[in-house]
This record gives structure tokens, sequence and C-alpha cells, in this order.
């Protein structure tokens, strides 16, 4: 069933798409949580892997979503118009545009994950460790890709739950088959790093299968072989046009996730980038329902950017950060006094939760900035302005870090804390200048439609 986002209570829709999406944000942080605490129990090496990996991993999810996040754009935008026929046009070659490039990054990522973690600065147990993790992972981005285009099928008719119970049921499998495929309970055999990849990829493809039966008894239709015949040029070049930015701008998150990790290593040591990588699993846990904000914020300003009703467009975007803001506070109040307990969950190691601590006691000060940022992107992106996403990308994961950790840390010799603080820094100036941005396209975009 369809819900139509451009009538009724802005905040009601909002509140009633984002709580299940951050909710299943929670349970896919969580699944992510214990892959990391099943590292840590093998070793500091392995969780060393993992977390530099992590960075490669990060390519697969940023195209899989980013052509997610233009379909979803595309389709709520066309949902609001009331245009049916553009509305199937656009579901049939979004999946098809997934299994091509997904098929396609499967071969790339295979063949290039050595290279990009020896780049890194990934040696010995933990380089292994990544290497085996990664080229595995990648054998699944079919699946990581199907999902992300049947939930943007889902969210664009306002439908979030699905995604969310298929979030919640893959923690739940994914709890399960950890510790049984990583220490070969039962006689399965002991794969370590290797079965953390193989337990994702088994969610993942019940997840497709899940996800596939539900856009089928809400959308109405069955997409299959057929629908090949359906092949449209200008709606695949409409798709990326939205895509292509938000790849591009997830891209460059992986780019300062590359970044970071260069001068954990010329700062600090494999304690150092286990440390880093448990405590952004902590930092994910505290912004996921602002990702699950940014998720309602798109599929409302595109429906209502395609009705023609620009009250509501603006209205949707000053709720969504007031409520974002909220909640970023209380994650700042909750991170800062329990870093270290948090941190000792995943490695006992006292310098993995020195080093962990020592950054999210100063990375909480950006968690604002991030929530601005975001809903910023999501209501630039529902107006069919996606391409500011590339410049803000480039800005806050290359342009800056790069200036202020040479800056911050090599002269004036801050080390790692200058890394860390560069990273706030970035992040405000970056949320300033997107509230600037947003306020001038949206004022041009009103005065054309008027």
């Amino acid at each position: 069933m369809n819900e139509l986002l451009t009538e009724g209570s802005v905040r009601k829709h909002l509140l009633r798409m984002a709580i299940p999406t951050s909710i299943g944000m929670f349970f896919n942080t969580m699944f992510n949580v214990v892959d990391t605490f099943y590292a840590g129990k093998l070793g500091t090496a392995s969780l060393a892997g993992m977390s530099v990996s992590f960075s490669v991993f990060f390519i697969l999810l940023a195209v899989t979503s980013g052509i997610g996040t233009g379909l979803t754009a595309t389709l709520s935008n066309a949902v609001g118009k009331k245009d049916k026929l553009k509305v199937r046009a656009l579901s049939i070659n979004g999946l098809i545009l997934t299994v091509a490039v997904s098929l396609a990054l499967t071969i790339a990522g295979y063949f290039f994950a050595p290279a990009l973690l020896s780049f890194l600065g990934a040696q010995d147990e933990a380089f292994t460790m990544g290497v085996r993790y990664v080229r595995s992972i990648y054998v699944g981005t079919l699946f990581f890709g199907i999902n992300s285009t049947l939930k943007a099928f889902l969210v664009s008719i306002g439908q979030t739950k699905p995604y969310r119970n298929f979030l919640i049921a893959g923690f739940l499998l994914n709890l399960i088959l950890d510790p049984l495929l990583i220490f070969g309970w039962f006689g399965l055999p002991k794969l370590g790093t290797l079965g953390l990849a193989i337990a994702t990829i088994i969610c993942q493809l019940a997840g497709s299968v899940y996800l596939a039966y539900k856009v089928k008894k809400m959308i109405g239709y069955r997409i299959s072989v057929k629908a090949l015949k359906s092949f449209s040029f200008k709606s695949q070049v409409e798709i990326l046009s939205q895509g292509v930015p938000a790849i591009l701008n997830m891209l460059t998150i992986a780019v300062g996730i590359f970044v970071i990790n260069y001068y954990i290593y010329r700062f600090g040591n494999d304690a150092s980038t286990a440390g880093y990588g448990a405590a952004v699993r902590l930092e994910q846990l505290a912004l996921l329902p602002a990702l699950g904000l940014n998720t309602a914020t798109l599929a409302l300003v595109g429906q209502n950017f395609g009705a023609g009703k620009m009250d509501r467009v603006w209205q949707t975007y000053k709720i969504s950060l007031k409520i974002g803001i909220v909640i970023m506070a209380v994650g700042m109040a909750l991170i800062y006094p329990f870093a270290p307990f948090l941190i000792g969950i995943f490695n006992n190691d006292p310098k993995v939760i020195s080093e962990g601590t020592s950054y999210l006691r100063i990375e909480f000060l950006a968690f604002i900035g991030y929530i601005i940022i975001n809903t910023c992107l999501s209501m630039l992106q529902g107006l069919k302005k996606p391409n500011y996403a590339i410049w803000i990308g480039i800005y806050r994961q290359l342009v800056m870090p790069l200036i202020l950790f040479n800056f911050l840390g090599v002269t004036l010799g801050l080390g790692l804390t200058g890394v860390w603080w560069g990273i706030v820094f970035t992040v405000w100036t970056g949320a300033l200048g997107m509230l600037l941005l947003v306020k001038v396209e949206f004022r041009k975009i009103s005065l054309k439609s008027s």
C-alpha cells in the first residue's frame, strides 16, 4: 500500500518512517558490533585487520547505497506526481542497473583488495586477515545491491517497516552464524575472519528473498527476467544523475577513511587502529536515529517536491533538523562518560581502550554537525540537487583532512589528537556551509515554481 506523504502531519510522517528505520539501523549496527566483538576475540591483529578493511568494504556500501539513494529520490518524486508508468519504469531499470554494477564491483573488489589494504599500511597478520575478509565479502556484492534497491522501492512509497524487519532478522541470524563459522562449533571448520564474511553474505541473501516478496506484495507487480525488455536509457540516466553524486559523496567518505587510517598508522600502531575501529562502531550507534531521520526526510521532500508543495518541503526540513539536534544532544551526553567502558566491550587491551576513548571524547563534539550535514544533503537530494554532495564530500573527506591532519598532527606535533580535532573542525565548518547552501537553493527553486 502506497503512503501519500503530501498530506497530513509532516512531523507524524517523519516519525512514522524514521522510527522503524532507526530501529532497523540499530540492529544493522549491532550486526557490525557483533562482527567487531568476535574479531576482537580472535586477537588484536584480527581486530586491526577488520578495522583497516572497513574502508575497502565501505566502497561496496558506497556504490550500492548510492544507487539506492538516487533511486529513492527519483521514485519518490514520481510517486508525488502520481505517475505510475514512470514509477514502474524507474523500478525495473533501477534493478537492472544494480545487478550490472554489483557484478562489476565484485570482480574489481576481489582483485584490488590486497593493493588497497597494503596502501593503507596493513602488514603481516592484520593484512592477511583483512584481505581474506574483504575478498570474501565482495562475493556477496549483488545481494547488498539488490537489498539497497528494494529498500528504495519501499521507502519511496513511505514504507520503512519491511527493511527494519530484515535488519532485525539479519542481526539475529548473524548472532548465531558468527560463532558457528568463526570458531567452528558443532564440527564446522574454524574459518576465523572468513567466517564473518560468509555469515554476512548468508544474511544478505536471506534479506534479498524477503524484501523481494514484500516489494511484490506492496507495489503490486513482480519484477522478473521479462522486465529486461523494459530497459530504458532515459530511465537509467535519470537514476544515475541522482545516484552518481550520492555514490561519489560516499566514496569520498571511503577516501576519508583511507586518509584517517593512513594517519593512524603514521602516528600510532595496531592498538590505535583497533581502538578507532571499536570507537567508530559506537559512534554509528549514536548516529542511528539521525540516519533514520535522513531516510524519512528524503522521501518526504521528494514526494512533496514532486507534488509542488514547497511549503511542506521547507516544513519537513525544519522539523527534521530540530528532531535530529535534540537526539544528537542526548547521544553526546551518553558517549562521553561511558566511553572507556564501551570500548572495553570489544577489547580489554588497555592501549586499545585508551586510544578508542581518546577518539570518542573529542569526536562526540561533531555529532550535531553530522546531523546538520546529512539533513541538508537529504533536502538537496529530494529537490533534485544532488551534485553538492560531491563537493561537500571532497571538502570534508579529502581537502580539509589533508591540510588539518598535517598541520595539527605534524606541524604542531599533536599526533592522533590533532587528527581527531581536525575531524571536528571540518565537520562543523561543513555543516555551517550546508545550512547556507540549502537556504539559497530553496529560495531559487521557490521563486521558479511561483
